[in-house]
């Protein structure tokens, strides 16, 4: 896929375009990009960095990053995308003016959106607009009960399993490991720690079972409380698992909470707790 930054990357051919912000590339917003190939034009995305919502003020928290997202559309055959900065000057862009520059100048014919999509200058734009600026608009079924918002719900509540339900994956985290206390090589269980971006949503404090790089993981995040830990600390181990991750970026499938992080009565008793985590997490199920 190509991935661009400005319309002036864009070759200028006839394409339908799917506009939005795409966090999590969810069920519903992949009914969306489906849709575009069914058009038999060039299938394009105009998605927006940082999320218009972060750029506004506003808290939320990402399912995905941005790379993960671009990873995500993709591979649902996407051709071209354009990731238009969400700078003041576009916060401040008439609808008209927007529909000039991100969609008319790089060849647009067809719209793909959502039915309560809104753009441009304090969301003024919509779908009727686009049409009446002659552009075909094309509004793909929606998919019931599914959005980012209750998906970062669900994630917060720690049921991952319904979150993979709406997102048709599991969820996700994603970063980068780095050096963390390193006590789980000396339990016998060494762990990855993975820093992630502060604005991506996090399940609810506790243990999971899910997988990395082809191996299932036991999955501890939280504040290591058994140790007196304030900080909090994603930590997945990789069952039969042997190489070097440091400085690397690990992608790891959340699939189903276990329990709650606990202080232990000693390390004897979290060791063994640990190797029942580990056989709980050979047996579970990858929820889709």
């Amino acid at each position: 896929m190509n991935v661009v930054s400005t319309p002036d990357e864009v070759e200028h051919r006839p394409r339908a375009v799917a506009i939005g912000s795409f966090d999590g590339v969810h069920r519903g917003h992949r009914s969306i990009l489906d849709a575009l190939s069914g058009t038999g034009l060039a299938p394009t995305v105009v998605t927006f960095d940082p999320h218009p919502r972060i750029a506004l003020g506003n808290r939320v928290d990402l399912l995905t990053t941005l790379e993960r997202r671009l990873e995500l559309i993709g591979e649902a055959g996407v051709e071209t995308t354009l990731v238009a900065p969400f700078t003041p000057e576009l916060q401040r862009m008439t609808p008209e003016a927007f529909a000039e520059r991100y969609l008319r100048a790089i060849g647009t014919e067809v719209v793909l959106a959502g039915a309560d999509f809104r753009f441009g200058v304090r969301r003024s734009g919509d779908l009727e607009l686009l049409e009446q600026l002659g552009f075909q608009i094309v509004v793909p079924p929606g998919v019931v009960g599914v959005s980012s918002t209750a998906i970062r719900a669900a994630v917060a509540a720690g049921d991952v399993g319904t979150a993979a339900v709406m997102l048709g994956r599991p969820f996700e985290l994603d970063g980068i490991v780095v050096a963390g206390d390193q006590r789980g090589g000396t339990l016998g269980y060494p762990t990855a720690n993975l820093l992630m971006e502060p604005a991506l949503a996090c399940p609810r404090y506790g243990i999971y079972a899910g997988s990395a790089r082809d191996h299932r993981a036991a999955v501890s995040i939280g504040t290591n409380p058994h140790y007196g830990g304030t900080e909090r600390r994603i930590e997945p181990y990789l069952l039969d698992f042997e190489g070097d991750l440091y400085g690397q970026r690990l992608v790891v499938e959340v699939w189903e909470r276990l329990r709650d992080e606990k202080v232990f009565e000693s390390e004897e008793a979290l060791v063994a707790q640990i190797a029942r985590d580990v056989e709980a997490t050979r047996e579970a199920l990858r929820p889709v």
